[in-house]
C-alpha cells in the first residue's frame, strides 16, 4: 500500500520520461567506481542517422588523447529509444581541472584532426555538468 502511494504522489511530479538502452563502446574504458570528490559530465550527441560506425571509428583513436587525467568513465550509444544517440561521461576534481584538461587536450597534436571529422557527423549535443550522490560508486 505505501509503495502505491509513492507511485501516485511521483506521478504528480513527473513532467516527462525518455529511456534508452544503451551498449558500451568496445575501446572506451569500462566505469569503474573512482574516489572522490568529483563533478561529472555527461555529453550527449545526436548524430545524424547512419554515421554511428564513422563516429565510433574516429573516436577510438580520438580516446588515446583523453586518458592522462584519467577522465574517461564511460561511452556509451543507443540501441532502443532514440536511435544515433551517444553518451561520454567523463570525471573532473571540479570546473576548473575540468577546463585545462580540455585545453590540454586541444594542444596535443591529433585531437583537433579528429574532432574535425566527427563535428559533421553531429546534430545537436549538450552537455550536463552532475555531482554525484553519497551514494553513488562514482565519486
Amino acid at each position: 500500500q505505501e509503495y502505491l502511494e509513492f507511485r501516485r504522489e511521483r506521478s504528480r511530479m513527473l513532467l516527462s520520461r525518455r529511456n534508452q538502452l544503451l551498449l558500451e563502446f568496445s575501446f572506451w574504458n569500462e566505469p569503474l567506481p573512482r574516489q572522490g570528490p568529483n563533478i561529472y559530465e555527461l555529453r550527449t550527441y545526436k548524430l545524424k542517422p547512419g554515421t554511428m560506425i564513422e563516429w565510433g571509428n574516429n573516436w577510438a583513436r580520438a580516446i588515446k588523447y583523453r586518458q592522462e587525467n584519467q577522465e574517461a568513465v564511460g561511452g556509451f550509444f543507443s540501441q532502443i529509444g532514440e536511435l544515433y544517440v551517444v553518451h561520454h561521461l567523463w570525471a573532473y576534481k571540479d570546473l576548473q581541472s575540468r577546463e585545462e584538461t580540455r585545453n590540454a587536450a586541444w594542444r596535443k597534436r591529433g585531437w583537433d584532426e579528429n574532432v574535425y571529422y566527427t563535428v559533421p557527423l553531429i546534430r545537436t549535443m549538450e552537455s550536463r555538468i552532475m555531482i554525484p550522490l553519497k551514494i553513488s560508486p562514482l565519486q
